[in-house]
């Protein structure tokens, strides 16, 4: 702390010799051992209580994720899938009850059809021989123009 050597305390011991007196000197410097061990427990003291209140702290800190997870593992203790899938159940089922209580048929919008099914041997659609009918195709159709056929850049009909 101080860094005092041997050699500044015989210098300082000599001028205390001096200064105080050979007669008074082992007082003073048995009074001084007491305050320098006085002041030694207080700083220990001090310490510990700083640590003491770490500990506490730590404690706290400790005793609130204990808590958390308890209070998790409360919570899957009152997991109980069968009841959840009950209740799913039961809401779904009274979602189709009421589905079923109201009007069958809106009128506001056109009836829902079910698209045919598209398998690779009912992909071409029946035709009645002799029919006109040309071959679908994957582009998309061409805008239609209202009477007007459409001309090449060139201006000849397409």
């Amino acid at each position: 702390m101080f860094e005092i050597g041997w050699g500044e305390l015989l210098l300082i011991g000599v001028v205390a010799l001096i200064a105080i007196g050979p007669k008074e000197l082992p007082t003073v410097l048995r009074t001084l051992g007491q305050w320098m061990g006085k002041l030694r427990r207080m700083a220990s003291e001090f310490q510990n209580q700083f640590q003491e209140a770490m500990r506490e702290a730590e404690l706290a800190d400790l005793k609130k994720s204990v808590d958390d997870m308890t209070s998790q593992a409360q919570s899957y203790a009152n997991f109980d899938p069968v009841s959840e899938v009950r209740r799913e159940l039961e809401s779904t089922q009274q979602q189709i009850e009421s589905a079923i209580d109201k009007p069958a048929v809106d009128t506001a919008s056109p009836p829902v059809t079910a698209e045919p099914s598209t398998s690779p041997a009912s992909a071409e659609p029946a035709v009645a021989p002799g029919a006109d009918v040309a071959a679908p195709s994957s582009a998309p159709p061409e805008p239609a123009t209202a009477g007007v056929d459409a001309a090449k850049p060139d201006g000849k009909p397409a």
